[in-house]
This record gives structure tokens, sequence and C-alpha cells, in this order.
């Protein structure tokens, strides 16, 4: 998705989060009213969910049933990922067609931290990554970013500052690692090559850019010495080389979708949501093209709503978490020929005026014990 890096960042920045969220148990009315006020008939409706396999993604299946009155199909794979093979059965089970799609991220209240959730179902309640495949995702990455923190010193002069860089971070032959823009780091002798002032065992010292040398000057102070870069070596002095070329089955389409926006995600002072909402953006880009071109959906009432999950741990006694929705764009198509998009202030908007009431919404219970209060139904089954 992220071709242009001079663009991640402000896109990143357009993901608004303060105000824009709802409570699960807002939202899902809110979008079921809206999808009647757009003519979905109800009882007719088909809804989908593209959700992590999480089973902090269990409470909003179970809003999305009740609302909808039934229970929604599967849209979704590990990491918050849409399997874009599954339009045409999607289709086939509905006349009317809703898509929820959502990145997650867990929030601890406590620490008031992102990418943790508390496991009841553990032997002692313990709290782990969530998403784990985004964490699983990140794991490398951030271990790569942390070396060169180390690895990397800035010496500033009176007049320059000099740049001592690990040998690997100078080499062209590791297939994947973290790559350092020398270009914009380390001054050139005019023909393009980058003479070190000094070799060590494992590392070369050059002289830094004059802009570099000038940026340094908000992190660094004259005759420190030698000091790692730290926090100092920000996205734009640093991408990553890896190969994702090979993802027949699907499975690295998360690291896809993040690797362009890798080095904000890994500065971030919350990497896990960073990453929650830029998988988010990435998703619902790759996957409106899908949606938009399949042929199962043409002539059909259809709405995909892609935004991001955060579940807060249940505390003692509650069996579910608190999730809260965050809507980034919606895809709306109708029977009428009429196709739009709508952003993330527009459709938080839009879902704002609906009603959170929904009238039409099943009492789960009531419909569990009519089931099991029906008819015994005995199997004619072949000897």
């Amino acid at each position: 998705m992220y071709n242009v890096r001079e663009h991640i960042q402000a896109s990143l920045g357009h993901f608004r989060m303060e105000g824009y969220w709802f409570r699960y148990s807002s939202f899902v009315p809110r979008l079921y009213n809206w999808c009647r006020e757009l003519g979905f008939e109800p009882g007719k409706i088909m809804p989908s969910r593209a959700f992590c396999s999480d089973e902090s993604q269990g409470y909003p299946i179970i809003l999305l049933a009740k609302h909808f009155g039934t229970f929604p199909f599967n849209h979704g794979r590990v990491g918050g990922i849409m399997a874009c093979d599954r339009h045409g059965p999607h289709a086939h089970h509905g006349e009317d067609l809703v898509i929820v799609h959502s990145s997650h991220v867990g929030y601890d209240p406590q620490t008031c931290t992102f990418g943790t959730y508390r496991r009841s179902q553990t032997s002692h309640g313990d709290c782990s990554s969530n998403c784990g495949k985004i964490h699983g995702t990140l794991n490398w990455y951030l271990k790569e970013y942390e070396f060169a923190r180390n690895n990397v010193f800035v010496d500033m002069r009176a007049d320059h500052c000099r740049l001592t860089i690990d040998n690997q971070y100078l080499s062209r032959s590791r297939e994947r690692s973290l790559v350092l823009h020398l270009e914009r780091m380390v001054e050139n002798q005019g023909d393009g090559e980058m003479a070190p002032l000094s070799i060590q065992s494992t590392a070369r010292t050059f002289r830094a850019t004059q802009h570099f040398h000038q940026h340094m000057r908000w992190f660094f102070s004259e005759g420190d010495g030698k000091q790692p870069i730290g926090d100092a070596l920000l996205p734009e002095y640093f991408t990553y080389r890896t190969d994702l070329a090979e993802d027949h089955d699907g499975t690295r389409q998360l690291e896809q979708n993040l690797i362009g926006a890798m080095p904000w995600i890994v500065t971030s002072a919350e990497p896990m949501l960073t990453a929650a909402q830029a998988n988010t953006q990435a998703e619902f880009d790759r996957a409106f093209r899908s949606v938009s071109q399949e042929k199962a959906y043409r002539g059909r009432n259809l709405v995909y709503v892609s935004g991001l999950h955060v579940d807060i741990s249940p505390a003692d006694g509650q069996l579910f978490p608190l999730t809260k929705f965050i809507p980034w764009a919606a895809y709306v198509q109708l029977k009428t020929g009429e196709r739009y998009i709508l952003e993330q202030e527009a459709l938080f908007e839009r879902l704002n005026a609906s009603s959170q009431h929904n009238p039409e919404q099943i009492a789960l219970d009531d419909a569990i014990q009519l089931m099991e209060e029906a008819q015994e139904v005995h199997l004619h089954l072949p000897s």
C-alpha cells in the first residue's frame, strides 16, 4: 500500500481516535439502523465479520447476531485480514449484505497502555499480547530497531558530527535487515563514495552530513563524546529489507500491510496500536477493490465498514471485554447503482446520526429457549 514514503506519516496521522469511538453496544444498532435507512430489508440482511480469531472478538460477534438476527458469516483471518475469496459464498447467503472489518488492539486501563489483554481463562488470569498475530509480526522488526539504536553512535563536535556505524549496516549482502538511509546521514566525497574517518573491528566512523548534524543538535550536546543514537534514529533515517514475495496462502498479508509503515510503527510510543491502525487502513484499501469488483455483489445492497477494535480487558466478575469501535472508512453500494465511500469523519457522523435503539433486535435468551422447546426432529439415517 505504502509506496510513497513521505505520505505514510500523513496517512497514519489521519486516523483519529479521540472522540471518534463508539461502545460496541452502541455501534452495532447504529449500523443496523443505517442499513435500514438505506433500504435494507429486515430479516434478509446477512452480516459478515472480518475479525481476528482471538476470543476477545467474540463479544462483537454476539452483538452482530443480536441486532441483525442471524449469526454473521466469517470473512476473517488471523490478524484482522479479510479473506477476499469468500465474497461469493457470503453473497449467496443473504439478500442484503453487510461486512464489518476490524483490526484489534488490547488496552490496559490500569497502566493506560495498548497491546495487552487479560486472559481470564488462564490459570492466573495472565495478560498477554493482543493482537498476538501483530505482536508476532512486529517482534523481529522491534529487535532490529533496538539493536540499531544501540549500535549507531553520534559524536557531536564544534563544527560537525561523527557517526560510528556497525558494519552490518554497511553491507549489502544481508537479505533481511534494517537498512539505514546512509545518503541522508553520511557525507560523501562528491563521487558518491563514503570514506570512513576511522575503521574499527566491527564498525566504521564517518563524518555526517550537515543536515544530519543540525538535526542531531536537538538530541545531543557538543563534547558529550560518542553516544548511542537511541530515539534519535527517526523513521526518516531507516527502512527494512525483507522478501515478502513468497506468500501463496496469504499468511504474510499482515506483514505486507505493515512493511511500508514499519519505521513509524517501531518508533511509535505504542507500536501495537500504530500497527493496528496501519493494518486497518491498508486492509480497507486492499479489500475495497476486491469487494467493489466482486460479480456476486453486483446489483445488491452492500455496506462494507472498516475500523479498529479496542479490547479493554474484563474486570473481575465480568465475562466479556468492553470493546470500543473506532470507524475508519466505509464503502456503500446500493441496488440503484449508487456507490460511494465515506471517510472517517463522514462515517462517524453518519453512524452517530442513526439511533442506537433497535426495536428489531432479537432476545437471544428467548430465541435459544424457543429452539430448545421446539418439537424434536428425528433423523432418518441410512443404515
